[in-house]
């Protein structure tokens, strides 16, 4: 898809001097590097764990994001700064028709592209794909950009508006690189579940009477995969063998309510609380 719009917007661009169309192209061009990054992010990122990499290997889409941050991020600045010159310089843009036609075609194909990716994205969770459709997705707003900006300066007489709108798609795509990143180092970072999946785990843990005593809970996110660790008080009466079969069958039941989730249980005897790295009061009372 990239390669395809890249061939058609360089002869667009090329006919009509637009600025916007500029703009446009090399985010086109940009799409296809990010695609072949995440490309190599999801691939890495589904290979099981290995000796080295016990947890798996999941954080390769938080990378790929990233890589894909920092193009975009270059994208919007070179477009920024030759938007200016343009705004400088007065230059004029040319064969709108044509213009706009690339953008029409550039659309439904964009739009076809991005549907696909939000079926991948609710089916897999991948945080790559979805920064990945969000860069596609800002390219619809981009490209009716083009046929605003082409149809003001040259239909309207508004001079100086391809400019304008170039500088605009600019800002957007800065924009769109600055929430993107904020996922990727989310997951880089270890972040916690939001609010909403922490509620979630904790109803459903609540189910069982064996985990009355949860506490220290934490969570985090790695590509597609999900890790849940938690301590649980039990009974001074148990032994150690009824205590584990008991947790073994809590965990896989639970995996099975949250599919591509890893969950460790921890047991500590009823009451006792690590003092080692015990959580702030208010995150120790989330948790609870």
């Amino acid at each position: 898809m990239a390669i395809f719009l890249i061939g058609l917007k360089i002869w667009a661009a090329l006919q009509t001097s637009s600025m916007a169309m500029l703009g446009s192209l090399a985010d086109s061009t940009l799409d296809l590097v990010a695609s072949l990054v995440v490309l190599a992010g999801v691939r890495v990122a589904a290979q099981p764990a290995d000796r080295d990499h016990r947890f798996g290997h999941g954080k390769a889409e938080a990378l790929a994001a990233l890589v894909q941050v920092i193009i975009i991020t270059i994208s919007a600045l070179f477009i920024g700064v030759r938007s200016v010159q343009r705004i400088l310089g007065g230059a004029e843009t040319s064969d709108a028709e044509l213009g706009i036609a690339v953008s029409v075609v550039a659309i439904a194909f964009t739009f076809a592209l991005v549907a696909y990716q939000r079926h991948v994205v609710r089916k897999t969770g991948s945080v790559a794909i979805a920064t990945d459709r969000l860069h596609y997705a800002s390219d619809l707003l981009l490209n009716a950009s083009v046929i605003v900006a082409l149809a003001l300066d040259q239909y309207v007489g508004v001079v100086g508006a391809d400019a304008i709108f170039g500088l605009l798609i600019a800002l957007w795509l800065a924009w769109g690189a600055w929430k993107s990143s904020s996922h990727a180092l989310d997951q880089l970072m270890d972040r916690e579940w939001p609010d909403e999946q922490r509620e979630r785990f904790l109803a459903a843990a609540k189910a069982y009477p064996e985990l009355e005593g949860l506490h220290d809970l934490r969570t985090r996110a790695s590509g597609t995969h999900n890790f849940v660790q938690f301590h649980v008080w039990v009974p001074a009466d148990w032994t150690v063998q009824e205590a584990h079969d008991r947790m073994d069958r809590i965990e896989q039941e639970l995996e099975k309510q949250f599919p591509a989730t890893e969950i460790l249980i921890h047991l500590d005897p009823e009451g006792h609380t690590d003092r080692e790295g015990v959580l702030p009061s208010h995150i120790a009372e989330q948790a609870e």
